[in-house]
């Protein structure tokens, strides 16, 4: 109940913020913007406080005095005018949230629910097939930050800075250290920041959009997004043209069969498919791929989002109803330069917010804010001073608050690390010499959009290409520079280039769709476009709802127990190096090395094959390599089924040096520090 309470607290103080510094902002847009900026500072102020008094409760009870302190700021600051009140356009606002928004966000409710841990009858946890690789990363950094001291390190490798963003995480230890288990400080975070990035998009896009049926189509494609890979099903269905692992989408006969396979294989949607170099499907649907799995995504896209509406809002500052706003879009207003400047610190402060809880999202603001600005600044050449004075304004409060977080986390990983920062052409299709033409590689992923976004361009229409100065200023970068080690982690910019594009798309799907007026065929040509459109990402969604692994069983979940229950949160474990490893994802333990399939994209290529190295011989001769335990300051000694089965381990050598202290269900642990029988 405490963490609810506290949540709801710096709800209502982010509400009064928006309601005091934005009271011309319609009711439902401040409600929504009111909620993120809550979230954002129960992110930020807690962690901040753990700089001085760890993160434990006392830092969430001294997080409350610059809460208080922000609140003050903004009530001094307030805009002294009567608060726009419910309006007709609220009211479709309403109705766009209610249809559009709500349903979304019950589908994604359902995901976190089902595909976080959730308890099984038997005691086990199950996960879904998104969830299965990346959770127990973010369980290991959430569970592992109570009672940390900041800057915090790895659990899973320490004595190494945690320079992964680690915000949306640390969010699920406030509730954990407030009152809720594991499960529920995973699920309930994540839900409300599905419920923000949801109805969040649906306002930006009514925003920037030409009417409300475009803002919606708009929505669809991002949401539903998936491609042309649908094709692949339907192609040759007469025939079994491949086995398991080698062209396995048309390994089975007859349509409804590659469904079949589809919903209950391992990654053989045809949005994401598993087989890269057969099919070269790789634009992964946004909801089960990247809102689900990827916490820290979730977590950038709610903040990113209510940024980019007071960005694109600030440029263009009359508010239309949805269905009459100009065609000729923000620049259209901006001669009259009547910015509201608090609207830009406001944004200025919360985008320096960004780099720890997304570090891709504030890349792509500031490329978007970059491209937008170029504009501006073209547009209102003639006013360049006044022009410029809001750009300089938000852009140096954004650097001023980024500054610090990139310099004690970011760079600190990237900087001299061959990993990060190379040249890459044509992103994922270039990996392996261009499998694909180039725009037939964007065609087939991401489908009849992408079409209709190139052909939008060829028109004149200056709202829809000032959209695209903003958002082609993330892709360029995106299609040419890999900036981490995994270079599929550029999709983290493509789909924020995606966002703003989906508006330009619908708006001129729409445009070329009211040209068919009167012909017969009209609403067969609509059907085939949406089958085109929304069929692969229909798939991916309805395999993810229905898939179901058993993450750590009732043997894991004991033993965990045990785990937190009979050692301090600092100490050290030595075990293999499995990814779904209940010491440090369910207990929150630190572990000498946990796998490559985290570390080494995060730029850990050299430290981890040592002590992995360490690790291996220890367990196959520890009465010989003692030295393994003091070099990494270990205080016990974990034998589970994963070390055997990938160790010979010495369990003789392992009983006759060391005292056992938990054995069940063919699982050890040793007291590192204890001779046995001691």
């Amino acid at each position: 109940m405490l963490s609810i309470v506290y949540w709801l607290l710096f709800t209502a103080c982010g509400m009064a913020m928006a309601r005091w510094l934005l009271p011309e902002k319609r009711p439902v847009v401040r409600v929504w913007l009111g909620a993120a900026l809550g979230l954002m500072l129960m992110m930020w102020l807690p962690s901040g406080c753990a700089f001085c008094v760890k993160i434990t409760v006392a830092a969430h009870g001294l997080a409350l005095l610059p809460l208080a302190a922000l609140t003050f700021a903004a009530w001094l600051g307030r805009k002294k005018k009567k608060a726009a009140r419910w309006s007709e356009d609220d009211r479709r606002l309403g109705k766009l949230l209610l249809f559009v928004a709500l349903p979304l966000t019950a589908m994604g409710a359902y995901l976190q629910w089902t595909h976080n841990i959730m308890p099984a009858a038997d005691g086990s946890l199950h996960v879904g097939q998104s969830t299965y690789g990346d959770l127990a990363l973010h369980l290991s950094i959430a569970s592992g930050l109570r009672g940390a001291a900041f800057p915090p390190d790895y659990t899973i490798l320490p004595g190494a800075r945690l320079s992964y963003p680690f915000l949306a995480d640390s969010l699920s230890t406030s509730f954990m250290l407030l009152g809720f288990d594991l499960h529920a400080a995973i699920v309930f975070p994540g839900i409300l920041m599905t419920a923000l990035t949801f109805s969040g998009y649906v306002l930006l896009a009514a925003r920037m959009a030409d009417t409300k049926k475009g803002a919606v189509i708009a929505v669809l494609f991002f949401f539903l997004n998936g491609g042309l890979g649908f094709l692949y099903m339907v192609d040759m269905q007469g025939a079994a043209l491949g086995h398991v692992g080698a062209n396995e989408l048309q390994s089975v006969k007859g349509l409804w069969e590659r469904i079949k396979l589809v919903l209950n294989g391992w990654y053989q949607t045809p949005a994401n498919h598993a087989e890269f170099t057969t099919y070269n499907l790789r634009w992964s649907n946004v909801i089960v791929d990247m809102m689900v799995p990827q916490r820290t995504t979730l977590a950038g896209w709610s903040q990113l989002i209510p940024c980019m509406y007071l960005l694109h809002d600030a440029l263009r500052p009359s508010l239309p109803a949805l269905d009459d706003a100009p065609k000729d879009g923000p620049t259209a207003v901006l001669a009259r330069r009547h910015v509201n400047i608090r609207q830009m610190i406001m944004l200025g402060v919360w985008a320096g917010a960004l780099p720890m809880v997304n570090t891709h999202c504030f890349l792509a603001l500031g490329l978007l804010s970059l491209g937008w600005m170029i504009w501006d600044m073209i547009q209102n050449r003639r006013w360049l001073g006044r022009a410029i004075l809001p750009w300089a304004v938000y852009g140096l409060l954004a650097v001023a608050l980024a500054a610090p977080q990139l310099f004690t986390w970011t760079f600190q990983q990237s900087v001299g690390n061959d990993s990060f920062l190379n040249f890459r052409f044509n992103w994922v299709n270039g990996e392996q010499g261009m499998l694909d033409g180039y725009f037939w590689f964007y065609i087939k992923n991401i489908g009849l959009p992408f079409l209709l976004i190139l052909l939008a361009l060829l028109e004149k229409n200056e709202k829809r290409r000032f959209l695209a100065a903003g958002a082609f200023m993330i892709f360029i970068p995106a299609e040419l520079i890999q900036f981490q080690p995994n270079p599929y982690d550029n999709n983290k910019l493509f789909y924020i280039w995606y966002m703003v594009c989906c508006v330009i798309a619908a708006d001129y799907g729409l445009e070329l769709l009211n040209k068919l007026k009167g012909m017969r065929a009209k609403p067969v040509i609509a059907v085939m476009a949406a089958v085109c459109c929304f069929f692969t990402g229909a798939l991916a969604v309805a395999r993810e709802v229905v898939s179901d692994y058993e993450a750590f069983s009732k043997a894991d979940v004991e033993a965990a127990a045990v785990v937190e229950e009979m050692t301090a949160q600092d100490d050290v474990f030595l075990t293999g190096d499995q990814h779904l490893n209940f010491v440090s994802s369910l207990a929150g333990r630190r572990i000498v090395c946990g796998p490559d399939l985290w570390l080494y994209w995060h730029g850990f290529n050299e430290i981890t094959a040592q002590r992995h190295w360490d690790v291996r011989r220890f367990y196959e001769d520890p009465e010989h390599n003692a030295d393994v335990l003091a070099a990494y300051g270990v205080d016990y000694i974990l034998v589970s089924a994963h070390e055997r089965y990938n160790y010979d381990v010495d369990t003789a050598a392992l009983e006759e040096k060391y005292s056992l202290l938990y054995d069940r269900d063919g699982i050890q642990i040793y007291s590192a520090g204890g001779a046995a029988g001691g």
